[in-house]
């Protein structure tokens, strides 16, 4: 709610931006009644869409708009075709009048309530504007001795008042749905963080529970040689590991809930292929790359496993970018043969070396060193082929001098059900 004492700077600031845009926007007009100063201009649509775009107080939005549009039109009709204040204001009042009225309407009919319902929304805008429209030609027949409006030319009021809020519900929700699929994406490039660190969190966890079964019996041992101080010792470790260990099962279950919340249900594979260019290609201009992506499917469908996916697609597509130089190819390409979804990736960069083939996907393995000579972590390449063993799947790679290609084979149906 905004308080009728205070609005604040933003909003005033936000008001009188719609009143100059739209009185401006409304002198690109066009006039369908003789003999009268009455015309169809772009301010209606301004306005309409401006108050859905940002909550906006509409009604002193309605006000000022009446003042600056009917102020300009009188200024423009005094300075340019002579006409005296008295009948400026005569001739202009009326559609200061309707901006008033229609902001009334929104305000009454409460729009933004309905800005998820776009038919419905159209549908009461143009009803707003067709009862605006209606209350200034009355205002002009008592002022102007205008002649009364025909069935025609109520069609008109009626076709045009549906055209125009349909028009910028129409932009309105393309803006929505842009803002929605950004939205996602970055939802869904988390979630796929998310999802390989609960992998590697597991597998932590599998550790802590070997070592601290290693302490007890380290405990067990010392206790029956008699050395009391050193069991105890080995006892509080063992202890002390298991706690870490109920800590790390306790983010486990948190992140794991997360994952699966934000998961986002289903995506098709040309939609997680668009994520996928589209997050990379930015992560390219990034690191001042020129990197032309080539994306390729020869078949469609609905998968449950699109975060798996995502996370080890996003690592291999990325890997790719870093090993080119300045400028080359990425290609993602993605196949069913029999039962099984062939999905390949390759690039143009600078390749692996023949003798590292065979260890790469271990952890550890790296060819990446910051400034001062210090390795990555070399965890890149493991993720993937955990990720890719947790779908029952196969990864392979071919290297040369000119050309990497990631060759990974999953079952469709693991795909397409996330059931292993």
């Amino acid at each position: 709610m905004y308080s009728k004492a205070f609005i604040s700077r933003s909003s005033l600031t936000w008001i009188i931006s719609i009143a100059l845009l739209t009185a401006i926007g409304s002198e690109i007009k066009i006039i369908p009644f003789a003999n009268t100063s009455f015309r169809f201009g772009l301010g209606t649509i301004i306005f309409f869409l401006c108050t859905l775009l940002r909550p906006t107080p509409i009604i002193l939005a309605g006000i000022v708009t009446s003042i600056v549009t009917t102020t300009l039109r009188i200024a423009i009709s005094y300075y340019t075709h002579n006409t005296s204040l008295i009948d400026g204001i005569y001739t202009h009042l009326p559609a200061g009048t309707f901006y008033l009225l229609f902001a009334i309407c929104l305000q009454f009919l409460n729009i933004h309530q309905y800005r998820e319902k776009p038919l419905k929304l159209g549908l009461l805008v143009a009803f707003s504007e067709v009862i605006s429209n209606l209350a200034e030609q009355l205002l002009r027949f008592l002022v102007q001795s205008y002649t009364i409006l025909f069935i025609h030319d109520l069609l008109i009021l009626l076709a045009v008042a549906l055209l125009r809020s349909f028009f910028v519900v129409g932009i309105y929700s393309s803006i929505v749905i842009a803002e929605q699929k950004k939205r996602v994406q970055e939802m869904l490039t988390i979630g796929s963080d998310l999802y390989v660190e609960t992998l590697y969190l597991k597998k932590s966890m599998n550790h802590i529970e070997t070592i601290t079964a290693n302490g007890f019996d380290l405990y067990r041992q010392l206790k029956a040689q008699g050395n009391r101080s050193e069991s105890i010792q080995a006892l509080h470790i063992a202890q002390e590991i298991h706690e870490v260990k109920k800590d790390s099962q306790r983010i486990y279950a948190g992140i794991s809930k997360i994952v699966g919340d934000k998961s986002f249900g289903s995506l098709r594979l040309s939609e997680l292929l668009h994520y996928i260019e589209d997050g990379n290609r930015k992560y390219s201009e990034l690191l001042g790359k020129d990197i032309q992506f080539n994306i390729s499917l020869d078949t469609d469908f609905l998968t449950k496993e699109h975060i798996a996916l995502l996370a080890l697609l996003n690592n291999l597509t990325a890997n790719a970018i870093e090993a080119i130089e300045k400028q080359g190819i990425i290609s993602i390409d993605i196949q069913q043969q029999e039962v099984d979804t062939v999905i390949t990736v390759s690039d143009d960069g600078k390749g692996i070396f023949e003798s590292d083939l065979s260890i790469i996907f271990e952890p550890g393995y790296t060819t990446k060193y910051n400034v001062e000579g210090v390795a990555a972590t070399g965890i890149g390449l493991s993720h993937v082929a955990e990720l890719i063993s947790k779908l029952n799947g196969s990864i392979s790679v071919e290297s040369n001098n000119y050309k990497t290609v990631f060759k990974i084979i999953i079952p469709t149906q693991t795909i397409l059900t996330g059931e292993t």
